[in-house]
C-alpha cells in the first residue's frame, strides 16, 4: 500500500498559492537548483504523485503506454489543446516515458554548469533587460534558474536558444497538405552563434562586441529551385530593439533587407511557422508584454529525453496519424511535474496576425517546447511543439556526444500545426543534408563561414 504524504493536492495548493501571489519558484518538496547545485537527482524535489504517470492517472494510463484516441480522455487536462485534439481526432499517438530525474539531462552539460556558476547573478537594468549584477551583459547559463516571475521566465527562453555558444543544425522539412500530402519538400542549415551570454569563459563577448546577443542564419540546399535562398538575422543585447533581417534571393543575385519587424510571415512558400516561432520565443522579449502566468503544475510534454532520432538512419524519425499515416512524428512524452504557462502578446508588432501566444516552459531546465498562438479572435490556431533533450538511445547509451565527451543535448523535432487549415510542417534535425553540410556544435570559424552578408551571397553563388 503507497501511503501518500504529499498528495496531488498538496502539490495542487502550492502551486494555486503561487499563482495567487504571482512569485513562483521551483520545487515543491524542496529548492530545485539548490538540490542541483549539491549534485543530487530530483526525487526529493517533487513528490510522486506528480511525476508518475501510474499515480496522477490512478493507473489508468501507466508509464511505457501509447497515448491514443482509446485512452487520451484520462489525460486531456495534462495535455495542451492542440495535442489532444490531434490524438482525440487525428490518429496521433504518443510513447509515454519516466519522468526524467537526472539534473544532467536537462541542458547541455555545460549550460548547466554556468547555470550554477552564475546563479543569483541576474539582475533587470532600468530598460528591462538583463544584465550580471556588475552591469555588465549576462554571461552565460540561465540568469534566473529559479524564476519567480513570467518575465524572468522568458529571459531565459530568450537568451540562449540552442544552449551552445554556437549551432549548426542540419534540418530536413516536409510541409504538409490538408490530405497530408507531401506540397513541399527542403533541406536547410540553421545556424546560430551567441555574440553574448557566451559559456565559454575565455570568449565571453564574441570578438569583444557588448552589444549584440546572437547571429543567426538560415539557408537552403533542396530542392534546386530554391537552393542558395539565404537569410541573415542580427540580435541586438538589447531587447527593446528589433533583429535586422537581410535575406539573399539567387534569383535576383543580391541581397535584400527585410523590414525589421516582418517576423510573421513564412520565409519560403510552405511553412507553417515564422521566424518569431523559433524556440516559442523568436523575437525579443520586450518587444512583447502584458505577460500573464496562466497555470502552474504538471503537464505531458517533450521533456528531456526520449525523442532523438539518433536510432534511425541520418536521424530520420517514423511518423503516424492523418489521412496518410504521416501527419506527425512518433513522439514520447513525459510526466512533467512542473511547468510554466504564460501568456504574451505582441506589443511592438501593430500588425501581427496573432493576438497572442501561450508558451509552455519546463521549469526545470526553463526550457520551452511548445508555443501556441492564438489568432485576433482569441482563439488557438496554431502549435510550434518542440522536442528536446538529450541524445540517448532506447537503450540509454548516449548516441552522439559532443567532442566525444558528453553526450549532445539537442532540439530534435517540431511540429508546426495550423489547426484552422490542417496544414502541418514537419521539422527534424538530422545527421546531414544535402551539399555535405551536417549538424555540430561549438566551431568558431562558421562565423565567417555562414554568419555575415559576404558569407549569404558566397553560398547563393
Amino acid at each position: 500500500m503507497h501511503i501518500r504524504k504529499f498528495d496531488f493536492d498538496f502539490s495542487r495548493r502550492h502551486f494555486m498559492k503561487q499563482m495567487a501571489t504571482g512569485v513562483i519558484s521551483t520545487g515543491v518538496l524542496a529548492p530545485l537548483w539548490a538540490t542541483i547545485a549539491k549534485g543530487n537527482t530530483l526525487e526529493k524535489v517533487y513528490p510522486d504523485e506528480i511525476s508518475s504517470l501510474e499515480m496522477i492517472t490512478k493507473g489508468k494510463i501507466n508509464t511505457g503506454d501509447v497515448i491514443s484516441a482509446a485512452n487520451v480522455e484520462h489525460v486531456k487536462d495534462l495535455l495542451d489543446p492542440i495535442a489532444y485534439l490531434e490524438v482525440s481526432q487525428q490518429g496521433r499517438e504518443i510513447d509515454t516515458i519516466p519522468t526524467t530525474t537526472n539534473p544532467e539531462w536537462l541542458a547541455p552539460t555545460d549550460y548547466m554548469a554556468a547555470s550554477i556558476r552564475n546563479s543569483g547573478r541576474g539582475i533587470f537594468d532600468a530598460t528591462g533587460n538583463v544584465r550580471t549584477d556588475d552591469g555588465t551583459p549576462w554571461i552565460g547559463g540561465n540568469p534566473f534558474p529559479d524564476a519567480k516571475s513570467a518575465t524572468e521566465a522568458l529571459a531565459n527562453l530568450t537568451l540562449s536558444w540552442g544552449r551552445y555558444d554556437h549551432t549548426y543544425y542540419a534540418i530536413r522539412e516536409q510541409d504538409l497538405n490538408p490530405n497530408g500530402s507531401v506540397a513541399y519538400d527542403y533541406d536547410f542549415v540553421w545556424a546560430e552563434m551567441q555574440g553574448t551570454g557566451r559559456i565559454t569563459m575565455e570568449d565571453r563577448n564574441f570578438r569583444g562586441k557588448t552589444d549584440t546577443l546572437r547571429y543567426q542564419s538560415i539557408f537552403f540546399t533542396r530542392p534546386q529551385d530554391i537552393k542558395g535562398t539565404a537569410f541573415l538575422s542580427v540580435w541586438p543585447y538589447d531587447q527593446n530593439e528589433f533583429p535586422s533581417l537581410n535575406g539573399y534571393l539567387p534569383a535576383f543575385k543580391r541581397v535584400r533587407r527585410f523590414p525589421t519587424n516582418q517576423r510573421f510571415e513564412p520565409l519560403i512558400p510552405g511553412p507553417t511557422w515564422y521566424i518569431s516561432d523559433a524556440w516559442a520565443a523568436g523575437d525579443p522579449f520586450l518587444t512583447w508584454g502584458n505577460f500573464k502566468l496562466v497555470y502552474r503544475g504538471p503537464m505531458l510534454g517533450t521533456g528531456a529525453t526520449g525523442n532523438f532520432g539518433g536510432d534511425h538512419p541520418n536521424w530520420e524519425r517514423p511518423k503516424v496519424g492523418g489521412a496518410e499515416g504521416k501527419s506527425f512524428f512518433r513522439t514520447s512524452y513525459e510526466l512533467i511535474p512542473d511547468v510554466i504557462v504564460l501568456d504574451a502578446e505582441p506589443i511592438k508588432y501593430p500588425r501581427a496576425p496573432i493576438s497572442k501566444r501561450r508558451v509552455y516552459i519546463d521549469a526545470r531546465s526553463m526550457q520551452g517546447w511548445n508555443g501556441i498562438n492564438y489568432d485576433r479572435r482569441g482563439e488557438a490556431y496554431r502549435s510550434f511543439e518542440q522536442g528536446n533533450g538529450m541524445s540517448i538511445g532506447k537503450d540509454g547509451v548516449a548516441v552522439n556526444a559532443l567532442n566525444g565527451k558528453s553526450p549532445l543535448w539537442t532540439w530534435n523535432h517540431v511540429i508546426s500545426h495550423d489547426i484552422q487549415t490542417n496544414r502541418i510542417s514537419l521539422i527534424q534535425l538530422v545527421d546531414e543534408v544535402k551539399g555535405g553540410h551536417k549538424t555540430h556544435y561549438n566551431n568558431p570559424e562558421d562565423y565567417d563561414r555562414f554568419l555575415t552578408v559576404s558569407a549569404m551571397r558566397r553560398l547563393g553563388s
